[in-house]
Formats: structure tokens, C-alpha cells, sequence
């Protein structure tokens, strides 16, 4: 995908729809931590009528800075794996699930573009978290897209692995 727009057909509800009728329906709540989504997974979020009965909040850590002091991702953690790496995703999520008091947390981490790739890290490399209680997943992209592209993709990424650990609890 390179644009922004959203995929979506006439069948499927787009998934911040999906999130939240699943939230809603077991009585949970979700926090957000975003770095180079700047907010856009908690924005997609609230534009569902409703979500402040599942939306506690989120918290936009671009800077290391702000990440270590309000989500408690580790000085250590940044400096051997870096911003943008499984690790400070995780401690991301922790972080936010517990400075907002959520039931469950969703984090990204990576490089939107177009500058800040490496070798290593190239433009596109993002990693996204989910974190509940006795629940931990994390997992690694790599997009092919322009900035926005990059921002949308993740959020997507984001809200479908959200959906993925709330969805099976209806059978539990």
C-alpha cells in the first residue's frame, strides 16, 4: 500500500469498528504508546462513537526522554536495542497498561521515513506490542511505504493484532 487511505471493503468494518464492538462486549479497556504513529492508533480509536467507555488514554513518547519517563522503558533497554526494536516495544506496552490503568495496552515502535534507516533498521521497521494481564506479543514489520503509509500500515498492524488477542475471548 502506498498511501494512507483505508482498506476497507463493503463487507469488512473497518477494525477500529471491530476493536471496539470486542472491548465493549468483554468489558475492557485499552491504552495506547506511540512513537512513530504519533497518536494515530488512539485517533482511529476515537473516532468510534462510544469509545470512552474502552479508551482510557495514550501516550505519544517520540523522545527516548519521554519514554523512559513516562512509560519506564529502561536506559539499558535504549541503549542496547534501541528505540526501535521488540524490547522497548514490550516495555512500551507494559508502561502504558500501567500509567493508564488499562486492561490491556498496544504499542509501536519504528522508523516511518523517509530518513532514519539503517542497514540494521531501514525506513519501514516497526514493531508493535500487545500486553495484558498474562499476555505479551510482540511482533516485527517492515513496510515498503511512504511516511503516511508507514503511519496507516502500523495502525492497522496495530488494531489487528489488538483484535487478534481480544477476539478468541468470547470462547473462553
Amino acid at each position: 500500500m502506498t498511501n494512507h487511505q483505508q482498506p476497507t471493503t463493503h463487507h469488512q468494518a473497518p477494525l477500529e469498528i471491530a476493536v471496539g464492538h470486542l472491548l465493549l462486549n468483554h468489558q475492557l479497556t485499552v491504552a495506547t504508546a506511540e512513537s512513530c504513529t504519533g497518536g494515530l492508533i488512539g485517533h482511529r480509536l476515537t473516532e468510534v462513537p462510544g469509545s470512552s467507555e474502552y479508551f482510557l488514554g495514550g501516550i505519544i513518547a517520540y523522545s527516548n526522554e519521554i519514554k523512559e519517563r513516562l512509560l519506564g522503558v529502561k536506559p539499558e533497554t535504549l541503549g542496547t536495542h534501541g528505540a526501535v526494536s521488540a524490547e522497548t516495544a514490550i516495555e512500551m506496552a507494559r508502561g502504558a497498561r500501567h500509567a493508564l490503568g488499562a486492561d490491556t495496552a498496544v504499542s509501536v515502535t519504528g522508523i516511518a521515513g523517509p530518513g532514519g534507516g539503517t542497514v540494521d533498521k531501514p525506513i519501514g521497521l516497526t514493531y508493535i506490542a500487545v500486553v495484558a494481564e498474562n499476555f505479551e506479543r510482540v511482533e516485527r514489520f517492515v513496510w515498503d511505504c511512504d511516511r503516511a503509509g508507514n503511519k496507516w500500515a502500523s495502525s492497522e498492524a496495530a488494531l489487528q493484532m489488538l483484535q487478534d488477542y481480544v477476539a478468541p475471548l468470547a470462547a473462553a
